[in-house]
């Protein structure tokens, strides 16, 4: 009995064997690219929609930018004052033509308006709102009116270009326009018009001759 107790031998010790975590599945990675290219093709397509319903619209409406032009420049009141300043009244005369057939125009009533004289303003109005339909041309009147400090040197400029009979200025206007096609307002666009125009005098007596136009016009989104 003591000698099979002897013959008996320990069982060996466990060993702590260290364990490696083994890699992850690419199927995650490979999920993750499916999802990207997913999304990037449906961003194709709907831009492609877009360009080809845009298109459509362009093709079917054939949108075409008004047309500005100062048809007329009368001075209501122009006074020099003791102190080197302008007390101005002018009335500006725009005609706005809409040459789209199915596109009309809705003009808001933030609008702005100015003369400068050699980048100093003389006077300030705004356009009047109104609805302008498809195929049409409307002549806006615009009053500008202010009282502004010139100064004996820019006083000096202006009284130079009266006598010589010809007086640059500068007609800006801004004004919110709101596209409508087949009568349903769509989003609102800002015009902004700068029209360097040059006439012959700055009277209230004689009518005011206007030399020459330059238009310069752009839409901002």
């Amino acid at each position: 009995m003591l000698q099979d107790n002897q013959n008996l031998v320990p069982p060996p010790q466990r060993r702590n064997l260290p364990r490696y975590h083994q890699p992850q599945s690419k199927s995650s990675g490979n999920c993750c690219i499916k999802c990207i290219c997913c999304c990037y093709c449906c961003l194709f397509f709907f831009i492609f929609f877009v360009t080809i319903f845009a298109y459509i619209l362009y093709a079917l409406y054939k949108p075409q930018v008004p047309n500005y032009y100062v048809k007329k420049f009368e001075v209501t009141s122009f006074d020099v004052l003791s102190d080197f300043s302008i007390n101005a009244e002018f009335l500006v005369t725009v005609e706005a033509e809409n040459r789209n057939e199915r596109i009309g125009f809705i003009y808001g009533k933030d609008s702005a308006a100015s003369i400068l004289y050699r980048d100093k303003t003389l006077c300030a109005g705004k356009l009047p709102a109104f609805e302008q339909p498809e195929k049409n041309v409307t002549m806006i009147k615009v009053v500008l009116k202010g009282k502004r400090e010139f100064g004996p040197g820019l006083l000096e400029k202006l009284t130079a270009d009266i006598k010589a009979g010809k007086v640059p200025l500068l007609v800006a206007v801004k004004a919110p326009i709101t596209i409508v096609i087949e009568k349903w307002p769509l989003r609102q666009v800002l015009v902004k018009l700068n029209c360097s125009l040059v006439v012959d005098n700055l009277t209230t007596d004689n009518k005011i001759k206007i030399l020459s136009t330059k238009y310069d016009y752009q839409i901002m989104f």
